[in-house]
């Protein structure tokens, strides 16, 4: 009797894992055709599900892993197809308009060089403005310029519309002084992003009389000309357009990495799988399957017959 109960416990636990791996199975087969279709997020979720509904459906989720390695390579691929589209279609933009700007760049001591709008770059001796320029990466900055007889000590400028509409920059963290044959030149720095929106400020008023007021130890104010105006505009657009290239190379730099990682861990899977030869079972597997018996002195012990068909029929099952 005890063994007739015995027999029929096993049947139902082997006929219950045969429908896990079925049910597994379906939901593999439904991220496979995800997969070919091109729905790479659907069959990434339905893989995803195997593990959580299924975790004892050993041979299935294998395969599930197999799958996931196939879409995250065709995935990163896709987007790297679209991000070099992209790239082509900025470059070309780039193109088009840099010729209209002045590129100041020392190959011997600068990697980098600064886009500058030609009217602010000859002529501008003894004058007080600000100046704008990008560099080759999409940094925008500004530079606010004084020039008089006597020191003002600036450290920030508050530029003011017509409407009492004004933005106003934190202190520079990078600014100097100095004299020229008696003149005093100040100049104050202010990074994009770190200008207390001044930048965008005047690239909206661009075609406004603007007010600029130098803060420091003693006041000054000049108007900006409209082809300062004009400058802020055009260094604008140009620094969009940089920093959208920057942002691209940086995507299908981190793509291309992803790739790399994918092929390594594919290459890897198969070298395992080449080793394991002609008894390709995973002793973990082997552990959930097969608990054994756990002795103080001994640790686990494993029925020797279950891990023998195992080996010969090369997958796992309850031995009967």
């Amino acid at each position: 009797m005890k063994t007739m109960i015995l027999l029929a416990c096993l049947c139902c636990t082997l006929f219950s894992c045969e429908n896990v791996e079925k049910k597994a199975g379906e939901k593999l087969q439904t991220a496979r055709e995800a997969f070919e279709r091109g729905d790479f997020s659907e069959a990434k979720m339905q893989i995803d599900s195997i593990k959580i509904l299924y975790p004892k459906a050993f041979e299935t989720r294998r395969e599930g892993i197999s799958l996931m390695q196939q879409v995250e390579l065709k995935e990163q691929e896709k987007t790297l197809v679209y991000l070099d589209s992209l790239l082509q279609k900025k470059q070309s933009e780039l193109d088009a308009i840099k010729g209209k700007f002045t590129l100041e760049k020392d190959a011997e001591y600068q990697k980098i060089g600064n886009y500058l709008h030609p009217s602010q770059v000859e002529k501008n001796l003894h004058r007080s403005y600000l100046r704008f320029q990008v560099n080759e990466t999409g940094q925008m900055s500004m530079t606010s310029i004084y020039c008089g007889p006597s020191n003002i000590h600036h450290i920030s400028v508050k530029v003011i519309a017509p409407d009492g509409s004004f933005a106003e920059t934190p202190a520079s963290k990078d600014s100097y002084e100095t004299t020229d044959l008696g003149e005093k030149i100040e100049k104050a720095d202010y990074k994009l992003g770190e200008d207390g929106n001044v930048i965008a400020f005047l690239n909206l008023n661009k075609d406004k009389n603007i007010k600029v007021n130098y803060q420091g130890e003693r006041p000054y104010s000049t108007t900006m000309t409209p082809a300062d105006r004009q400058a802020v505009a055009s260094v604008y657009e140009l620094a969009q357009l940089l920093s959208s290239i920057t942002e691209i190379k940086k995507e299908m730099e981190e793509a291309n990495l992803k790739i790399e990682f994918v092929k390594r861990k594919m290459q890897e899977r198969e070298e395992k799988e080449t080793e394991q030869g002609e008894y390709p079972l995973d002793f973990d597997q082997a552990q959930k399957w097969y608990d054994g018996y756990i002795f103080e002195q001994a640790g686990h012990i494993y029925s020797p017959n279950s891990i023998i068909e195992a080996i010969q029929n090369k997958s796992f099952a309850n031995s009967l």
